[in-house]
């Protein structure tokens, strides 16, 4: 049945998700009145300047006044779409604080202190939903909470950042360096005038430390997770990539370690197979690979970012605190029971494609297996080129070594011996074999 009486809806934060939120609210109010069994009623809308003309917003509710917005003791559900740490972790405490739930797609706050948020919603009997803040419209966390929860999630890979999935691609379609590919995101507005965030792997570590708290019940911090960006991935990573029958990709990578007892998170450049089903995951498209033991392999794939996607992620949380809201209950909380330590990168296990740029003469070959072999990481293949150098001469090689799998401390320790040989140039790139 019906209630007369509306959820009223305060929403922090009007920019491409809040307007597309509002939209929305506006647009399908009889459907989502009859999904939820209540009218939802936009109450006030908090943005820092009120004098921009927002279309199909009445202008009596703008506001630039958060907190005393959310501290209303009317408002039902807070939707918090603006950003950052602050003023954005007050607002959601004090949200909770005044009796109302949030809905978030805060992903940089929810991994820098997740915690805090979680244990005032459970203090004041709240609902905290975030599914906007991993992957956009991907129905991606609620699976790993609610329909895996009987289950156990060893292993999260995923491409959770179109941005650098876009340059990626481009790079490897059309052979374009770094730079060329980046302009081109811009120009289409997949990228932000400063991408440092994207670029530099920031966003997908965020996502990541989401993504593997709830898929391994622990807690898992921004600083917890290893990051690394695309900008030193070369045309010639790419290439090699493909003689490999690879294609790079920038992987947000969530392991339970093979005895259980601790799990690793990490962002990084890796090449993985064409065989594998995130390799065929082209221009800004998200994509997650997810591995239960019962379940098996799952994979969760669509736009992950975007003012519709986003705010579809945000409608979805918003129907369901409602809900909860009419039924006088709460959803699942924070589940951190496990208590998993976070290993360093060091104890990281797999395998690696190593570029040396090497003297072209005999026994060169022998000193750099020597070297893997101190160390005890061992190759698997070697390709050997040589080439001419700046003054048109020979004596120069390119030396591309792959190895099994081996820890991430092992591989450091080759690198910096490496580099220490007479015969080694310099070490052109390193990059790490996954999805095999």
């Amino acid at each position: 049945m019906m209630r007369t009486r509306p959820l009223k809806v305060a929403l922090l934060g009007c920019g491409v998700v809040g307007s597309e939120v509002a939209r929305i609210m506006a647009t399908h109010a009889d459907d989502l009145a009859a999904r939820i069994g209540a009218p939802l009623e936009l109450a006030g809308v908090a943005v820092r300047r009120p004098s921009k003309v927002r279309e199909g917003i009445d202008p009596a509710l703008i506001t630039t006044d958060a907190t005393a917005l959310v501290k209303r003791g009317d408002i039902d559900v807070v939707v918090e779409v603006i950003g950052g740490i602050e003023p954005a972790r007050t607002l959601i405490t004090t949200a909770f604080e005044h009796g109302a739930s949030v809905v978030s797609a805060n992903k940089a706050l929810l991994a820098e202190d997740g915690a805090t948020l979680f244990a005032a919603a459970e203090r004041h009997g709240k609902d905290l939903y975030y599914e906007a803040a991993v992957a956009g419209a991907i129905p991606l966390l609620r699976p790993l909470r609610e329909s895996l929860a009987g289950d156990k999630v060893n292993r999260v890979l995923g491409i959770v950042n179109g941005t650098t999935n876009f340059i990626l691609d481009r790079m490897d379609s059309s052979g374009a360096g770094y730079s060329e590919a980046l302009d081109e995101a811009t120009a289409l507005g997949y990228a932000e005038a400063d991408p440092t965030a994207d670029v530099e792997g920031f966003d997908a570590a965020a996502k990541a430390a989401i993504l593997a708290g709830i898929a391994f019940h622990t807690r898992v911090r921004l600083d917890d997770v290893h990051r690394e960006g695309l900008t030193e991935v070369t045309a010639a990573d790419i290439a090699s990539a493909r003689r490999m029958g690879c294609t790079v990709k920038l992987l947000a990578i969530c392991e339970r370690a093979a005895d259980g007892k601790s799990v690793t998170a990490r962002v990084h450049p890796a090449m993985i197979p064409l065989s594998h089903p995130l390799a065929s995951v082209r221009e800004a498209y998200n994509a997650v690979f997810v591995e239960a033991e019962a379940a098996g392999q799952l994979m969760f794939y669509g736009p992950g970012a975007g003012g519709p996607p986003t705010a579809s992620a945000v409608l979805g949380d918003l129907v369901a605190v409602c809900r909860n809201r009419i039924g006088e209950s709460t959803g699942p909380g924070e589940s951190a029971y496990t208590r998993l330590p976070v290993s360093s990168m060091a104890e990281v296990v797999t395998r690696y494609h190593i570029s040396l740029d090497v003297a072209d003469k005999p026994g060169v070959l022998a000193q750099v297996a020597t070297v893997f072999a101190e160390h005890d990481v061992s190759i698997d293949t070697v390709r050997q080129q040589g080439r001419l150098d700046s003054a048109g001469l020979g004596g120069e090689a390119s030396l591309v070594v792959v190895t099994h799998r081996a820890p991430d401390a092992a591989l450091s320790g080759t690198v910096e011996a490496l580099r220490k040989l007479d015969t080694v140039r310099g070490v052109a790139s390193i990059m790490r074999v996954e999805g095999e």
